[in-house]
């Protein structure tokens, strides 16, 4: 479900497409420290399809342990990858350093995976390219991104190789997005590649029918009349630029009232100055805001807290607050202070919102855990717990049906990644069966052999 990074050798190129950590359950997590299945010497290119970290989180380590080639993705997701691989590294650092000081880590002393320093040389590599563009690795092999409408930058990698006139392509989707999702334009429509590597993550899964933003004006309310503060675990890049997005939408129509919002992330605080920058890549609407004088992301009583000491300013918040902090699936960063400290008081409310992989405590939380272990205590659950399952950010098997019914032929080959296992299995024969298509799931380590 993590860790996205898939290698194709071809026209004499070795092109790693993505290169994320694993996250999750700590056996995925040791993975991180096992060698790179080849040497990153011989890696000619990483291609992105967008910067959340399961699909970037890996590169500092990448180049630290010898890749020498450039790194293109979009403008966008190079700018969100500057502040997300910074971040990563000083997470990283903070966790090994609070690991040590209470002494509940295995390792003597507990380390990062890599630094600053490293994180800082690998954005070195980042050479960004345009939506739509062709860029020609040699006169054989170009790569183009295409929008996929799951993040701000995020890209479809279509590969075209051309021999004796003779083009053939390969499409890694990466993350695909939703259609008609706040702040964010439709995934672009593909119709004609020959081989399709494709997600899962809701491969066995609809997303709810009703309505995000009623469904957040009642748990806001709900929030409200106990008198608590509701905390929110939200990615800092995408998932909170939306919260805020649509927080500010529901003030102005006076469906909410006016709270103290606190986004408690740096690098949330600098992904929303990224997304306020790159305003013209946003869907239509977002676009009418921005022409009508409106700070699309930036609710009238929204507290930005980069700084360690605004942070602990929060801890004296104790009703009518909306708590933003990463990360989403609450494996690491601010959001575990804040955990610890609302998730015993039933006058709080933790809103849950997109998708909780297996083995996290956001996962453990949406089971109906009794308690959840942070920094090494169990912390006991007793305040309101809700879901919000309608802003996730990836497209529900339904949705991904309806957008391949838009390719002009089958692939020739469709590669089910990136999910939990039964979602890929159930997500391949819903394929299968609805259109006949021959398609795989591989296991982790495979290769395979194609015509390009």
């Amino acid at each position: 479900m993590t860790g996205s990074r898939f290698l194709l050798q071809t026209d004499g190129c070795n092109l790693l497409v993505d290169c994320g950590l694993f996250q999750g359950p700590k056996a995925l997590r040791l993975k991180n420290r096992d060698s790179f299945p080849v040497p990153p010497s011989t890696i000619d290119k990483v291609l992105l399809t967008h910067a959340h970290i399961d699909h970037t989180g890996y590169i500092p380590k990448l180049c630290k342990d010898g890749f020498k080639g450039q790194i293109h993705s979009t403008h966008a997701t190079a700018e969100l990858c500057d502040i997300l691989l910074r971040d990563s590294a000083y997470l990283q650092k903070e966790d090994a350093d609070w690991a040590n000081k209470k002494k509940f880590s295995r390792h003597k002393p507990a380390q990062p995976l890599y630094s600053a320093k490293d994180a800082i040389k690998a954005l070195e590599r980042f050479e960004p390219l345009h939506f739509g563009q062709n860029y020609f690795f040699n006169d054989n092999l170009r790569i183009k991104f295409k929008d996929s409408g799951h993040l701000l930058g995020s890209a479809f990698v279509e590969i075209k190789t051309t021999r004796d006139s003779r083009p053939r392509k390969i499409l890694f989707t990466g993350d695909m997005g939703r259609a008609s999702r706040p702040i964010l334009n439709d995934p672009v429509q593909v119709y004609n590649v020959d081989y399709l590597v494709l997600e899962s993550t809701y491969g066995n899964r609809l997303h709810e029918t009703g309505n995000p933003l009623e469904q957040l004006t009642q748990v806001i309310l709900e929030s409200r009349e106990r008198g608590g503060v509701l905390v929110i675990p939200a990615f800092s890049v995408g998932r909170t630029q939306t919260l805020l997005y649509v927080i500010r939408e529901l003030e102005e129509q006076g469906k909410i009232p006016v709270m103290n919002v606190y986004v408690d992330s740096p690098m949330a605080v600098n992904a929303t100055e990224v997304f306020e920058r790159r305003i013209p890549d946003l869907d239509l609407d977002s676009r009418l805001a921005a022409i009508q004088g409106k700070k699309v992301f930036r609710p009238k009583r929204v507290a930005f807290c980069k700084e360690r000491k605004q942070s602990k300013v929060i801890n004296d918040v104790k009703s009518n607050a909306i708590i933003i902090s990463a990360s989403g699936m609450a494996t690491g960063g601010r959001i575990l202070h804040h955990l610890t400290r609302c998730l015993p008081d039933k006058k709080n409310t933790l809103l849950l919102i997109g998708y909780q992989a297996y083995g996290t405590r956001g996962r453990s939380i949406l089971e109906g855990k009794l308690s959840v272990k942070i920094h090494g205590r169990e912390v006991p659950i007793n305040c309101t717990v809700a879901n919000i399952d309608s802003f996730s950010g990836h497209a529900d098997y339904e949705e991904i049906l309806a957008w391949l019914m838009g390719f002009n032929r089958p692939p020739e080959k469709t590669f089910i990644v990136h999910g939990e296992a039964s979602a890929s299995a159930s997500m391949a024969e819903k394929i299968r069966s609805q259109y006949g298509w021959d398609v795989v799931v591989p296991e982790e380590g495979a290769s395979f052999d194609l015509d390009l």
